[in-house]
């Protein structure tokens, strides 16, 4: 498939294409101002032109994962500085909810560091999702892997989302994480879509990845039937203590102007999901966030922190909104 087959998106269609890697590696090497201006013009086809989600993600449980993931601070086996610390009460989850709330976010986020929740770990995130979504707010949870039957027990529980990231390209996943295969992430996203929940799933770029592998990601994105409904792309975040801060020796494996194309690339080929700038925005600086929102990008987290990595904080965002133009999205679930 030629990768101009989708740039006069179409909102009433039922049929979306699949978008192969060549098609996507297409995409990617066009010349920056025609990627932008394709990526516009799908953009608003689809979405509110000056309309960004905010969304503000928690730690519920910090630290202490059994998982190998390169970049993860969180890894029990890595020394990062970052501690194994009990579970969040409800009652304090449903604070950090109102404040986000208070402060304008419309979905809250809940994520465990673990390789999967045990049914006793699941138990308070049930109460927590229950607690959050009473306050009128989408919610979304990342607990790693699921077992049959967590999700029904989650969607009956009033979750809206759950994010379960691919990380990156198939092919570069080995070099990425060991203790968990591609197949295993792919089917908690399959047992996600059976209970009827909303799919939340991107991927980190800036890894040391090529931009064949990047397309590989989003290729991957694209190709899932349905696409998912809301797409996280992060910027690396080097934290010391880590495989990929050691590899990569704290230097930045990718060039902002990239970042801009891989989320200008995203808004091309998922046209109705809702983009998101995730991890690594405060590095970006004001001007190439706004680039990311000119190629499409559509939501962000929101508030000054995400799970154990800095984030712009929430005066920044409101300045950086008024010098655009832009405004809070009402709630989308």
């Amino acid at each position: 498939m030629h990768a101009d087959a989708t740039l006069t998106p179409n909102a009433q269609s039922v049929v979306m294409p699949r978008w192969t890697v060549a098609a996507v590696a297409e995409l990617l090497a066009r010349p920056f101002a025609d990627l932008l201006f394709d990526a516009q013009r799908v953009h608003r086809a689809n979405h509110a032109s000056n309309a960004v989600q905010l969304s503000t993600l928690v730690s519920v449980k910090t630290g202490g994962c059994s998982e190998d993931c390169g970049y993860c601070p969180q890894a029990a086996r890595f020394h990062t500085g970052v501690d194994n610390e009990a579970m969040l009460d409800v009652e304090a989850v449903v604070t950090a909810a109102r404040a986000a709330k208070d402060a304008g976010a419309t979905r809250f986020c809940m994520g465990a560091a673990w390789r999967g929740p045990k049914q006793r770990d699941l138990e308070p995130v049930l109460a927590m999702v229950r607690e959050v979504k009473a306050l009128g707010m989408e919610t979304c949870a990342t607990l790693g892997m699921l077992k049959d039957g967590q999700a029904d027990q989650l969607r009956e529980a009033g979750l809206d989302y759950y994010n379960h990231n691919l990380d990156t390209a198939p092919e570069f996943y080995g070099q990425i994480v060991s203790t968990r295969a591609y197949e295993d992430r792919l089917a908690t996203l399959e047992r996600v879509r059976g209970a009827g929940i909303h799919v939340c799933c991107g991927g980190i770029v800036g890894m040391g990845e090529t931009r064949l592998q990047r397309a590989g990601l989003i290729a991957q994105l694209a190709s899932l039937d349905p696409y998912p409904e809301s797409v996280p792309i992060n910027h690396l975040v080097q934290v010391e203590g880590t495989p990929l801060h050691a590899a990569l020796h704290g230097e930045s494996a990718l060039d902002p102007l990239e970042f801009v194309r891989t989320i200008a690339v995203a808004r091309i080929t998922m046209p109705r999901t809702m983009v998101r700038l995730s991890a690594g925005r405060r590095e970006l600086g004001e001007a190439v966030q706004a680039l990311c929102f000119l190629a499409g990008a559509n939501s962000i987290f929101y508030g000054d922190r995400l799970l154990t990595t800095g984030n712009p904080d929430v005066d920044a965002d409101r300045a950086l909104f008024s010098k655009l133009g832009m405004v809070p999205l009402a709630s989308t679930a």
